[in-house]
């Protein structure tokens, strides 16, 4: 596993290595001692799989408070999306500031969302599936949403021309300015 590190401290990148011949192919997608020796050490306890049927589906952007916090692992196992993570520790200097990779099955790679950054993503393509690990459970009550196209973030979430496919509660989530459950 190659693990590069992002604009946002504790956000990374992490790409998979193939193992392939005229079958295909092999890749071990998590191994936890590998992100261990790199510094991350987070005991994953659910893993959850999303598919997405339109390009421009945009999901986000979500977070949990604590005491349900959650890290995310995020992968495609089918198609490609904009992944989406925003820095909302208030005393972090990247405060408000985002990273946006693009996470595809061909590519096989990953991005480590930590507990303090809200996560969104967008399709890029139709019948898309991602897989990812989370840290802790869902908990309804700490459950958080900011507005995905808050205008302080300024986020370019490459959307067709006929908008992102939402749902109720992420078209009328609340701004970042108006969170009062942050980190």
């Amino acid at each position: 596993m190659e693990i590069i590190k992002t604009a946002l401290d504790g956000v990374v990148e992490i790409r998979a290595k193939r193992h392939g011949d005229e079958r295909g192919w092999f890749s071990e997608t998590y191994k936890r001692d590998a992100l261990y020796d790199a510094g991350i050490d987070i005991d994953f306890v659910q893993d959850n799989e999303s598919f997405s049927a339109p390009t421009g589906t945009l999901r986000g952007l979500h977070y949990q408070t604590a005491p349900h916090a959650q890290d995310k692992l995020m992968r495609v196992i089918h198609g490609s999306i904009l992944d989406i993570a925003v820095d909302i520790r208030r005393a972090s200097p990247t405060f408000g500031q985002h990273i946006a990779v693009r996470l595809t099955a061909d590519d096989a790679n990953q991005l480590l969302v930590p507990v303090g950054f809200a996560h969104g993503f967008c399709t890029l393509e139709p019948d898309v599936r991602v897989a990812y690990k989370v840290s802790g459970q869902y908990a309804p009550d700490c459950e958080r949403a900011i507005r995905w196209d808050d205008p302080d973030l300024a986020i370019d979430w490459r959307l067709p021309s006929g908008g992102p496919t939402l749902s109720g509660k992420d078209e009328i989530a609340p701004l970042l300015a108006d969170q009062p459950d942050l980190f």
